[in-house]
């Protein structure tokens, strides 16, 4: 199962006294920007979170929007490679079609009971949700392809290619999967604020991944 739990900004061991103190702003910045809105967190709070001072803050990042765009979209591609790490390991070597149905359903399980639960994942949504008006260049990953639709739909066209799976858009059908899958458990958890037992889970996802593939099983 994927390890999640070093999030977005890391600082490894042999990371400069720079370095930790970077990610300390960022991870301070993250956390104010969501409770607060990018409009009602300053910079001094920002600091003041981070255990830093004013000046660090601008040295690093040069000013507040600066700081919130490499927050979010550092975020946002941190999820990426999550959401790559998960799927690329599960269904990159698949090839027999008796494993599909539970390759697909232990892979969308596996980023239920993961991904989907992160806290850095509902705090990126929130933000993308409250400020893609004021800074539509969160928006662009939409735009550029380079969501986790696009990720898990690369995956699916080649399980196309070997004759496991049967349709004329990927892009599609892989809105049709998270549809009857992870897209349920939001719903259902309202992006993660109530939780969802092991069990519903499963349950959510098994149903979802068979109805998927009674629409895009391969064809006779």
């Amino acid at each position: 199962m994927v390890t999640v739990q070093a999030g977005p900004f890391p600082s490894p061991p042999t990371a400069t006294v720079s370095e930790r103190k970077r990610d300390e702003i960022q991870r301070a910045a993250l956390t104010l920007f969501t409770r607060d809105g990018y409009e009602r967190t300053s910079v001094d709070a920002i600091a003041a979170e981070a255990g830093v001072s004013k000046r660090t803050v601008y040295n690093h990042f040069g000013d507040k929007e600066n700081l919130f765009l490499v927050v979010t979209q550092h975020t946002f591609t941190w999820m990426i490679g999550l959401v790559e790490e998960v799927v690329g390991r599960h269904l990159d070597d698949l090839r027999d079609p008796a494993a599909l149905e539970p390759t697909l359903v232990a892979t969308l399980l596996e980023m239920g009971q993961t991904i989907t639960q992160l806290p850095e994942r509902a705090a990126l949504i929130r933000l993308l949700i409250t400020e893609a008006r004021r800074f539509p260049v969160l928006t662009e990953p939409w735009r550029a392809r380079g969501t986790v639709t696009d990720v898990i739909a690369a995956r699916l066209t080649r399980l196309a290619d070997r004759g496991l799976l049967s349709f004329d858009d990927p892009v599609q059908a892989t809105q049709h999967l998270t549809a009857l899958t992870l897209n349920q458990l939001n719903t259902r958890s309202l992006f993660g604020t109530f939780e969802i037992s092991a069990a519903e889970t499963e349950r959510v996802i098994r149903s979802g991944v068979h109805v998927f593939l009674l629409a895009y099983g391969p064809r006779a």
